[in-house]
């Protein structure tokens, strides 16, 4: 197995970037998974949201857990349990409109802290599509403005801790699913591990790494890209001991934005392949994906493309 794909972004701005280029494309085209290092997030405020997002779990949500229907669920059971999460979550929504005033029980100083780590995420998501479109050979911009919609991409963050569980072999932390969205940025505990992809048929564990930001590509960048990138299928593995800590912030597209292959990388790729993948409005798709996320993708691709191919059709006949 190959090294997990680590990208140290210094290096960017200096003679080893097109051989940084290389690692990125590798791992966006070889693993739809990735590991940042010095992506310009301070370390101190990463530190600060780490402090603060365990000390809030420990003081608002810890008991919350203990008396949820997931705890309770594993009372006697002796088989493994498939429609419930080992995990405590909450959502917060960035863009277009944030909700960050209106989550109940989070401190002013956690409040803004966060604030400042989704600027900066936001920032990164961006500087990291337009990396994408250099390596596809799309025009600078191209990604973001295809996730533009009529007011902007959407933007939130799923905060997630994952407790110590006493029977990880009947319940996963997290069912194997792909992201429906863009492009995700992870915040991941360094001490307590259990994030897996799917690489060539095996489950090969994201290395828990201080201060990294970790990335993955969604539905939609696979779509874009007609295949090129690829959403890859992960899970959390629920652990005896710990609670792990997981930020993952969604840069996904507007909820009014069409999403389709770039016709540039369809019109490359045309002696190989024609357009495999559906054109679709991304609300319609997050929709479906609701009633199935923790199934597989494709059929999800299917069921748009049957929808293109019947409004292609023409007029019905009534008679």
């Amino acid at each position: 197995m190959a090294y997990f794909p680590i990208i140290n972004m210094e290096k960017l701005n200096g003679e080893e970037r097109a051989a940084t280029m290389e690692i990125l494309k590798d791992a966006c085209e070889n693993w739809g998974f990735f590991e940042l290092l010095n992506h310009g997030i301070s370390h101190e405020l990463m530190d600060t949201v780490e402090r603060l997002t365990k000390g809030h779990y420990n003081k608002c949500l810890e008991q919350r857990f203990k008396d949820s229907v997931a705890t309770k669920a594993l009372e006697g059971v002796q088989k493994e349990i498939t429609d419930m999460d080992w995990e405590s979550t909450f959502f917060l929504r960035h863009l277009p409109a944030s909700n960050l005033s209106e989550i109940p029980d989070l401190s002013d100083e956690y409040r803004q802290a966060m604030k400042e780590f989704v600027v900066k995420l936001e920032k990164l998501a961006e500087l990291l599509l337009d990396l994408l479109c250099e390596n596809l050979g799309l025009e600078k911009g191209y990604l973001k403005k295809a996730f533009y919609g009529s007011i902007g991409p959407t933007f939130g963050t799923k905060v997630a801790n994952y407790p110590p569980c006493p029977s990880p072999e009947l319940i996963k932390g997290l069912r194997a699913h792909t992201d429906a969205g863009g492009i995700i940025l992870l915040f991941q505990d360094d001490q307590v591990s259990g994030l897996q992809l799917l690489k060539d048929g095996e489950w090969v564990d994201v290395p828990p790494m201080r201060h990294s930001i970790v990335v993955n590509i969604g539905d939609q960048l696979e779509v874009i890209t007609n295949g090129k990138y690829k959403s890859v299928e992960h899970r959390v593995v629920a652990q005896t001991d710990g609670n792990r800590m997981s930020i993952a912030s969604f840069y996904n597209p507007g909820s009014d934005a069409v999403i389709y292959p770039a016709p540039e990388l369809v019109e490359k790729d045309a002696e190989k392949t024609k357009q495999v993948y559906p054109k679709f409005v991304f609300e319609d798709y997050m929709k479906l994906y609701a009633t199935v996320k923790f199934q597989p993708k494709e059929p999800r691709f299917e069921a748009f493309k049957n929808m293109e191919a019947a409004a292609n059709l023409g007029p019905i006949a009534t008679a």
